[in-house]
């Protein structure tokens, strides 16, 4: 019993050396995924923009999927409507 409750103790104390070391850069790593998303997004929807995408074959069947993300995305793209002419979500 004893034993378990040092290990329990170990854990816990594990768990919150690795928030602390992991919590400056929490903000640097959601800004890379954030950058990531939004290449994805651009390589998706670059077709229905006038982009020559040559993965187009394999990203048309995740448009339904990133849909619900586009409006967020375009706005931080500094687009204030969407660019998209067959598709309006503002």
């Amino acid at each position: 019993m004893k034993l378990d409750t040092i290990k329990a103790w170990f854990r816990q104390a594990s768990f919150y050396a690795e928030e602390a070391y992991n919590a400056p850069y929490r903000s640097a790593i959601a800004r890379a995924q954030r950058e990531q998303d939004d290449l994805f997004m651009l390589l998706v929807f670059s077709e229905m923009m006038g982009v020559p995408n040559p993965a187009s074959y394999y990203t048309l069947e995740l448009q339904p999927l990133l849909l619900e993300r586009f409006h967020d995305w375009h706005q931080r793209m500094g687009m204030e409507h969407s660019p998209l002419d067959q598709f309006r979500c503002c």
